[in-house]
């Protein structure tokens, strides 16, 4: 296995057990991660479509993880959703304060899982 498919595999089970953190039992999960209320069904299913979203990424990870022709369009799929986060989260930074240490966590890591896919990415459009 080359270094982006196993770039690719980490990403995905990363993101795994924060989409179903999110999505699978919200209403138990989401004040306990977060401290939010999730007491009716659209907030529920704000939740759901979220863990939707990060769990039909992370599986085209894996899928760019073993197909060749996918691998570049999943590198630069992980930079985007990582950066595309951290981005929000800088801005919730300026805007709203300092987060709870997790969330905090959270924007290292999309920084840094978004650089390393680009950085992976152009060695593999090079090569």
């Amino acid at each position: 296995m080359n270094k982006e498919s196993l770039f690719l595999i980490m990403a995905a089970v990363g993101l795994t057990p924060i989409a179903l953190a999110h999505g699978a039992m919200p209403s138990s999960s989401v004040p306990a991660l977060y401290g939010i209320k999730v007491n009716n069904v659209s907030t529920e299913h704000v939740f759901r479509a979220v863990m939707g979203l990060y769990l039909s990424t992370a599986l085209f990870w894996v899928i760019g993880a073993r197909n060749e022709a996918l691998k570049l369009a999943a590198l630069y799929s992980v930079a985007v959703f990582m950066l595309g986060l951290a981005a929000g989260r800088a801005l919730s930074l300026l805007v709203d304060g300092m987060p709870s240490p997790m969330l905090a966590v959270y924007f290292l890591l999309g920084i840094g899982f978004g650089f390393v896919a680009l950085v992976l990415a152009r060695g593999y459009r090079e090569s």
